[in-house]
């Protein structure tokens, strides 16, 4: 255990209360780790957003079963406040509570608080560590930004003036994983105002790893076009805003991470003709010359995904990094030809087993730590979507439109995206991506995105999706808006739907669109030659022109485009079906759902199946899985589905679609 851990759980002593209230306005207890570390001794933390929700949960799964004298769902239970004032709760929580308060500016009192809480939580334990090391005495605000920047991001803004290392240092920081935060990008910006690198958008390329990629992209097709070699107008030909920016791609500590984001898919090759004699092999990295060249990167970037899987200590974030970059290698696989293909088929399939059986050990025990995540900079679950859209209106954006992707699986997405980036003058996307809610089927998943509610919450309707206008109606009402203010659509997947669609959205009061697409989980469950067969079908889907022709429409009405999925889709084997009638109350290909655990155990011992104790769901919903990469249809039948845990099913895109020339 860290020594940030374990400095919070000194507030919290085992046996000592069953009912805490935390007064913690800067979310301490909502790091990872922190939630991870109390749940492990017996602490359940449950954010005090709603008074009802909360009072429903403590009353049913607590309070009640403490009066009989029982243990209840958990030895404790901590209600965080996210403020100071503990009045503002009920009496009778305050008179039966142990009360501790939790605040950054205690923790962190050698360094400056108005910088420190706007230091994302996965830094706080190195922050804390460093603290207790090098800072012997209080620190301002510009001495704490540089603390942090060196001790933490190991980086020295004195020491970026020139090209060389300022690339270097911005490359090897995004390749950790570690874009800096706005008020430490803007600090550097402002040291570096009068160096060589001065008129760079420094903060913007330190504190977006996205928008770095984007100019790199941009600056490999010119650095080409100088090495004699034509690239074209491809995908990213066309930028947000035209950035002609160099980037010093021959130094060699630049050109070692530039070689292993091609490989990683952070780059995407550049297709050309006949290159010219003599191009220098590390430049091919990045040159789609033939098949066999793609295939080459395609193996390559199988053996380091299969070095590089998450392990039981793994956060959320290393597990969504690594589901994009899984995506990325099947997308690229998917597109070779079937003769390209087939020599790495095995080293693909049994990747994609083993980041699977990893992931549900994951699961077992770091699920439930998900849904009470802060949603603040991005959604970690899906019911924190509309959570997460309602502060970006309350930072500016007007109108938001949420469009959901049925089934879309992260390698179809970057298909799409491709598309988009091919046809879309202006088109860039901040990636990012969630987790969707176990059993990934869209009765659960997408009714938790629209609704904002963990599935214990619509236990009436968790097998149905009819009550998805209202829910998210709701939501947005219960956060300000009129329901004249909020629109619903469904069903969309051809052009000549968009002229409805635009009578909706156009109207002056218009605030909030969702709208569900639903054409890619059709393909899935007609699917008939696997997800290599569904990648055809959705480049034949992107032809007909909807897709731009949506998000076009959106940008042109003056929408801040979010784009994410309710769950994704895997191949999987048949290993026998089940003929239990109306036992099971849900039938999924890759799941069954059961009223009580003797029904659960009627499942017959010889299939492939096992269950996860997933906290959110009603408690009269228990989910049988099948085994990795089967699913309960006739045995050795190759079908396409949903429903289980694995990353490609669990783990979906979430991001942000700028079109910068929406009338075009």
């Amino acid at each position: 255990m860290s020594a940030w851990t374990d400095r919070i759980l000194q507030e919290f002593p085992t046996e000592l209360a069953r009912f805490w209230i935390a007064c913690d306005p800067d979310d301490v207890l909502l790091d990872e780790g922190v939630l991870h570390s109390l749940r492990e001794r017996g602490f359940e933390v449950l954010p005090f957003d709603d008074s009802v929700v909360f009072r429903t949960e403590y009353e049913e799964r607590y309070r009640d079963a403490w009066d009989r004298g029982e243990a209840g769902s958990e030895k404790a239970l901590v209600l965080q406040l996210r403020g100071t004032d503990v009045h503002t709760l009920p009496w009778d929580y305050i008179r039966q509570a142990r009360i501790v308060s939790l605040s950054l500016a205690d923790l962190f009192s050698r360094l400056s608080y108005g910088v420190v809480r706007q230091i994302p939580s996965e830094h706080h334990e190195a922050m804390f560590q460093a603290q207790s090391r090098h800072a012997p005495q209080p620190l301002g605000e510009a001495a704490t930004k540089d603390f942090i920047l060196t001790h933490v991001f190991r980086i020295s803004p004195y020491m970026l003036g020139g090209p060389d290392d300022f690339w270097r240092e911005l490359l090897r920081l995004h390749y950790r994983g570690a874009s800096l935060p706005t008020v430490l990008a803007d600090h550097v910006a402002q040291l570096l105002k009068d160096t060589a690198i001065g008129g760079l958008p420094v903060a913007d390329l330190l504190s977006s790893r996205s928008f770095t990629l984007r100019v790199m992209q941009d600056a490999w097709r010119r650095f080409l076009l100088q090495q004699g070699i034509d690239a074209g107008s491809g995908p990213d030909a066309e930028a947000v805003e035209p950035i002609a920016i160099a980037v010093p791609f021959e130094h060699p500590d630049v050109r070692a991470i530039v070689g292993t984001l091609f490989l990683d898919g952070g780059l995407r090759p550049v297709g050309v003709g006949r290159p010219p004699a003599g191009v220098p092999e590390w430049v091919r990295v990045g040159l789609v010359e033939d098949p066999h060249t793609q295939a080459d990167l395609v193996g390559q970037g199988v053996r380091r995904l299969a070095a590089s899987l998450p392990s039981a200590g793994s956060s959320h974030r290393d597990w969504t990094d690594f589901a994009r970059r899984l995506g990325e290698l099947i997308f690229r696989f998917h597109s070779l030809n079937a003769d390209a293909a087939k020599p790495l088929e095995q080293q693909v399939n049994q990747l994609q087993r083993d980041a699977d059986d990893r992931l549900r050990l994951w699961l077992t025990t770091h699920f439930a730590d998900l849904p009470s995540l802060p949603a603040a900079r991005g959604p970690v679950m899906v019911h924190h979507v509309p959570r997460y859209l309602a502060l970006r209106r309350a930072a500016g954006e007007v109108r938001v439109a949420l469009v959901v992707f049925d089934g879309l699986a992260m390698d179809q997405w970057l298909q799409v995206r491709d598309h988009l980036a091919a046809r879309v003058r202006g088109f860039a996307v901040d990636d990012g991506a969630c987790f969707a809610w176990l059993p990934t089927l869209t009765s659960v998943s997408r009714q938790a995105l629209f609704s904002g509610l963990r599935p214990r919450e619509f236990p009436t309707s968790i097998d149905t999706t009819a009550q998805e206008p209202q829910l998210w109606a709701r939501f947005w009402q219960e956060n300000g808006l009129r329901s004249s203010e909020v629109c619903y659509a469904k069903g969309l997947k051809r052009t000549e739907q968009l002229a409805d669609l635009a009578v909706a959205i156009s109207k002056p009061g218009m605030k909030v669109a969702g709208i569900v697409v639903d054409m890619v989980d059709e393909l899935v469950h007609g699917a008939m030659l696997g997800k290599r067969g569904i990648s055809g079908q959705i480049a034949a889907w992107c032809d007909t022109g909807f897709v731009e022709g949506l998000v076009r429409l959106l940008a042109a009405h003056g929408y801040q485009v979010y784009l994410t999925a309710d769950h994704g889709n895997v191949e999987a084997e048949g290993m026998g079906r089940l003929s239990q009638g109306v036992v099971s109350e849900v039938k999924g290909e890759r799941v069954r759902t059961y009223r009580s655990d003797a029904l659960a155990a009627s499942v017959p011992p010889e299939l492939d199946t096992f269950r996860l104790g997933v906290p959110g769901l009603p408690p009269e919903v228990l989910p049988v899985y099948a085994g990795t990469r089967k699913a309960f249809v006739p045995r050795g039948e190759r079908i396409v589905a949903h429903g289980g845990p694995s990353v490609e099913e669990l783990i979906v895109p979430f991001v942000r679609v700028q079109v910068a020339d929406a009338d075009q």
